[in-house]
């Protein structure tokens, strides 16, 4: 758990230049990544809209998060929680070698 919360951080720390001290908190990551993404949907929805796409966060969600107070926050929660999402998925994976017959039509 410990190693996937590392790998984590330095996906947040590549993805989003946030700087991050070694020992933080989920809400604090949240909290500084909601931060960024003020910024980003500053800048235009099409930049935003970019990035949500790329990040892969559902529309339907996204959509939710829109009538929030904290649109911000809840879209950090989100981000974070996909990410946590991809790391799981690709640790996973990563133990499982595909040879010619999985991938034969």
């Amino acid at each position: 758990m410990l190693q996937e919360e590392e790998i984590l951080k330095q996906e947040l720390e590549k993805q989003w230049g946030l700087m991050l001290p070694e020992t933080i908190s989920e809400q604090e990551i949240i909290e500084k990544l909601s931060l960024q993404i003020a910024v980003i949907a500053e800048k235009g929805p099409d930049a935003f809209f970019q990035l949500m796409y790329r990040l892969d966060i559902p529309e339907k969600q996204l959509n939710r998060t829109m009538y929030d107070k904290e649109v911000a926050k809840e879209i950090a929660k989100l981000v974070y929680s996909r990410q946590l999402q991809k790391i799981r998925s690709r640790a996973f994976y990563k133990g499982k070698s595909m040879n010619d017959e999985d991938i034969s039509w």
